[in-house]
């Protein structure tokens, strides 16, 4: 029985949306980026994504990569006491997903967001919180994928959402997963 549901992807993608979605059902939500932000904000750093990256790559360093994940281990246990179904947003290196992975097993469904770079790129440029631009957007990706391996857990997903259409056609494709978990239906890995 699926009890976790990590949801992965680049920047841009589609995370936070897809997130909410669940939060929307009332299932909680952790997100990890929350412990390196509020690593940042204890620092007394203004909240800019070099400073993220600065803290992110510090702490991961020092603590090892799946630091965040070994942070939010006591948080998730917690959840499933009073939730059938907790959601991460954003699984973000390998070594997280294996600690998640040998923590949970078979009750973690990884779930990817994939959206066409040039999209996300556009996505990213005109969010509010933390825009983007393009450079900065594909320096990012670089960062993320060659220093804190996030392609791990997006080439290990069970499931891949494609998400290059509207927010109506999105909830859809999450329907139809939250559906198959609260009734216990078979999910098969799938491409929507």
């Amino acid at each position: 029985m699926i009890k976790i549901i990590a949801i992965v992807g680049m920047p841009g993608s589609g995370k936070s949306i897809v997130a909410s979605y669940f939060k929307n059902h009332s299932l909680p939500i952790i997100w990890l980026g929350e412990i390196i932000i509020s690593e940042v904000e204890k620092r007394g750093l203004m909240l800019t994504p070099q400073n993220e990256q600065v803290v992110r790559e510090e702490i991961r360093a020092k603590y090892g990569m799946d630091v965040c994940m070994q942070m939010a281990l006591p948080l998730i246990q917690q959840k499933l006491l009073y939730h059938p179904l907790v959601i991460i947003d954003g699984l973000y290196s390998f070594s997280e997903y294996k600690t998640l992975k040998n923590f949970f097993g078979n009750e973690l469904l990884v779930v990817a967001i994939f959206t066409p770079k040039s999209l996300r790129y556009e996505r990213l440029f005109l969010r509010k919180i933390r825009p983007l631009t393009a450079e900065e957007a594909e320096l990012r990706d670089f960062m993320e994928i060659e220093k804190i391996e996030k392609g791990g857990p997006i080439a290990m997903a069970d499931l891949t959402i494609v998400n290059d259409g509207t927010q109506d056609q999105l909830d859809q494709k999450i329907e139809i997963i939250l559906t198959k978990i609260l009734h216990n239906s078979s999910l098969n890995p799938c491409s929507n």
